[in-house]
């Protein structure tokens, strides 16, 4: 069990520079703390999930936010491989994308995704979705944290 002294560890999984600095702008000021972690591509997000090369130190993340559109390996594939994998598949994956087609929603749940939400272009809605996100995997979820290899 986690102490309730340490943060929540997110991994944001995002190639958009504005989109990353907006999440962490609006999770800074969260009422749980939280410690957010970043890669811009697929391939890192997979050496950072098995703590692999320059991630052998990474922190075991207790929540992904994944995009599905990546350089390397897309979310797709990323996705796939998380829940394939007997340990890390405990980790909660909240695809958040700028998709809304009906295919890319399907194929997450169908890769077992925790929930897909659409970015919105608009910055204000961009905020409100990211807060939300907040309020419930941050304060009304309970996560797995005995993850820790």
């Amino acid at each position: 069990m986690m102490n309730d002294d340490q943060p929540i560890e997110i991994l944001l999984v995002e190639d958009n520079p504005g989109d990353v600095r907006l999440t962490l702008e609006v999770l800074k000021d969260a009422r749980v703390r939280n410690h957010m972690s970043m890669v811009k591509d697929g391939v890192a997000a997979m050496a950072f999930l098995r703590r692999e090369g320059e991630y052998a130190d990474a922190p075991h993340p207790d929540l992904v936010l994944l995009d599905l559109n990546l350089p390397k390996k897309d979310g797709r594939e990323v996705l796939a491989e998380i829940k394939l994998d007997p340990i890390l598949r405990r980790i909660p994956v909240v695809v958040l994308t700028v998709s809304k087609d009906e295919e890319d929603i399907l194929k997450s749940y169908d890769l077992y995704a925790n929930c897909y939400i659409t970015k919105p272009i608009n910055l204000e809605q961009f905020i409100t979705v990211v807060r939300s996100i907040e309020d419930f995997w941050l304060t009304i979820v309970k996560l797995p944290h005995d993850l820790k290899r």
